[in-house]
């Protein structure tokens, strides 16, 4: 009788197959349409190729384009190989490297002396299609590490046996064909290039070999892919957007902020940018307030031996700015941590004094490669919502808790409601110990438990001195943004020597809580512009209203509503110019100012203001008073 495997399904389910079963045979049990459908198999914790034989009992799922994150990552492996078959078919001279799939797309990097043009996109987009029309079948080929190596030296592949070459020499390589194109790849692909359809290709890119700026530049052709025509346009649809509400372009627009050479990655904030900035801190610091945290400010120049002490020189060093004094040297402080332990330490605290919640606007610097800077998304000084919780670990639950919900509170009122939670473990390069490890670990994942949150495991993501809880909260066009973090850390308060009086008159450690909401209060700024497309809720808006008259006739009038408005708190704007009430509010729209006030000849004789709201087109009248009254409702967060 021949050989038995029992696969078990998702559903829990368990069925027989003959042993060697492959996982297109698999799949065609179940529904032919499936098989059809079907992209790769997942058996235990690992991806294998349809043809994949299955020799021993094991968890099994029939991955297709509906899989999620799985499907698209081969969708996009695939379409990375695709590319590279049109480029070598369109232009045979060029060279191969390395092409990856990434977030949203893939992209390949490849050697030619001529650069690539958008008119060369186009024929390689168009190629693909070709390709994928053709429906070839990508196949799985094993060769020994020399036979690889000699082979693509034999067809001038050079990059792809150098990359061989740095493979240990009894392993076999695996490579995979379509057509008459061959390419060195793990896997797994789908079982043939028909199965990929629904592609772009977005620009190019230049790149250095293996990232290392002394080795030769290439060109790299990035792309797009996704499992359907619906979920390219929409894709498509949001670059659009994203476009649009780019914050650079609109920080230039509405008067928000520049960035220039001469200062790279630091911000300029003009007068309607820094009216923003101050109300996020203005409502932040409520928050804390109402929530038992007190404010500290500390110093931005702090000796290296307090760097050092924390364990942050050797983490840091080369994200430091450096500053020499009286043959000392001093690090502009890229983070607050160590300085609040200081003022922590200034006098002996008693557990009845915990927890104690400090907090710090503080001013941060960190030496980030000038090619990773963007706009305030990602810059060298920014300024933090930091705050530092010093507590016994039996308050840690609590205090994450409340953590939490305050977190929430604050999202929900800038208009974040839908939030995601990951739980970062242990990195590579960590200081302390591993039971130090496992006892910080177990208190956050005890915490989380209590609190209700639902959270996807991040391995190897948490910071060098603690576990942490990092807050991702979604913008209008579905875009993903990490800005708050939870860490427990049992470590730094060793380091810097922190120690409490505890209940039986014995000296301890307190537990350390880093936390965060917004981050980077640049970055967060830039996320809000980009989510609201400029259009800023009204208590955020730096002009909130403008009053423009239809007549200078009428010019008093509007005086008297300025005023009014202006002792009521609210940012208001007058615009007296001679210029046709047409002209001003298409103008004053540009500045997505929230209400733009109308003032004639009616308004006057009436006391009355007719209203025209950012986005639309029909004008309502109102009493001034009554006017006057609903701005000062909408100017609370």
């Amino acid at each position: 009788m021949a050989q038995k495997i029992n696969l078990t399904f998702p559903d829990k389910s368990v069925k027989q197959f003959d042993y060697g079963v492959t996982g297109f045979e698999v799949a065609k049990s179940i529904a032919i349409s499936l098989a059809k459908s079907a992209l790769a198999i997942k058996i235990d914790d690992s991806l294998y190729d349809l043809s994949r034989q299955i020799k021993q009992d094991g968890r099994i799922e029939i991955i297709t384009p509906k899989s999620g994150a799985i499907a698209l990552e081969i969708i996009r492996h695939d379409s990375a190989h695709i590319m590279a078959q049109a480029v070598k078919e369109l232009y045979p001279d060029t060279q191969v490297t390395i092409g990856p799939a990434i977030e949203n797309g893939f992209y390949y990097d490849f050697a030619r002396q001529n650069p690539f043009t958008p008119d060369d996109l186009v024929k390689i987009e168009s190629k693909m299609h070709e390709i994928s029309k053709q429906n070839l079948e990508f196949v799985r080929k094993v060769m020994p590490r020399d036979e690889a190596i000699e082979f693509f030296d034999k067809i001038g592949e050079k990059y792809k046996a150098q990359i061989i070459a740095d493979i240990p020499q009894d392993e076999d390589i695996s490579l995979y064909q379509q057509g008459d194109f061959i390419d060195l790849c793990r896997g797994p692909h789908a079982p043939s290039t028909g199965h990929i359809k629904y592609f772009k290709l977005m620009k190019v890119a230049g790149a250095y070999w293996r990232g290392d700026a002394k080795k030769e530049m290439l060109q790299r052709i990035y792309g797009t892919a996704w499992e359907s025509k619906e979920s390219l346009d929409d894709y498509l649809h949001m670059l659009e957007e994203a476009e649009k509400r780019d914050h650079r372009k609109l920080g230039k627009q509405l008067g928000l902020f520049h960035i220039q050479d001469e200062a790279a990655g630091a911000v300029f904030w003009h007068e309607n940018g820094w009216l923003i900035f101050r109300q996020i801190e203005n409502f932040i610091r409520t928050k804390l307030q109402e929530n038992g945290y007190f404010e500290v400010k500390t110093p931005q120049l702090v000796d290296k031996i307090l760097w050092e002490k924390s364990g942050h020189w050797d983490k840091f060093r080369d994200h430091m700015f450096i500053a020499e004094s009286e043959h000392r040297t001093l690090a502009v402080k890229p983070m607050n941590c160590p300085c609040h332990v200081q003022i922590f330490n200034q006098e002996l605290k008693s557990y009845r004094q915990l927890p104690l919640r400090m907090a710090e606007f503080g001013s941060c610097h960190r030496n980030e490669p000038s090619g990773s800077l963007h706009g305030i998304m990602r810059v060298r000084a920014f300024t933090q919502d930091d705050a530092h919780i010093f507590c016994e670990e039996s308050q840690i639950n609590d205090e994450t808790v409340n953590f939490c919900n305050l977190l929430k509170e604050v999202y929900k009122v800038f208009g974040f409601e839908d939030v995601k939670v990951k739980f970062s473990t242990r990195p590579e390069i960590r200081a302390g110990s591993d039971e130090t490890w496992d006892k910080a670990e177990k208190a956050l994942e005890a915490a989380v438990r209590i609190a209700g949150l639902e959270c996807e495991i991040n391995p190897g993501e948490g910071a060098f001195y603690g576990p942490k809880l990092e807050f991702t909260l979604i913008d209008a066009l579905k875009r993903e943004w990490q800005c708050g973090t939870l860490q427990v850390d049992f470590i730094l308060p060793e380091r810097l020597d922190a120690s409490y009086v505890a209940k039986d008159g014995s000296k301890k450690r307190p537990v350390m809580l880093h936390r965060a909401i917004l981050g980077s209060f640049e970055r967060f700024i830039g996320i809000l512009t980009e989510n609201y497309g400029g259009k800023f809720p009204f208590w955020l808006a730096p002009v909130q209203v403008v009053i423009a008259t239809i007549t200078n006739d009428f010019d008093n009038y509007a005086k008297e509503v300025y005023e009014k408005l202006k002792k009521a708190g609210i940012r208001v704007k007058l615009d007296l110019d001679s210029q046709k009430i047409s002209y001003k509010i298409r103008e004053h729209s540009l500045q997505k100012v929230p209400y733009i006030l109308a003032i004639g000849k009616k308004e006057a004789e009436n006391k009355l203001v007719s209203v025209r709201e950012l986005g639309e087109n029909n004008q309502y009248e109102l009493g001034l008073s009554q006017f006057v009254e609903q701005a000062i409702s909408k100017n609370n967060p």
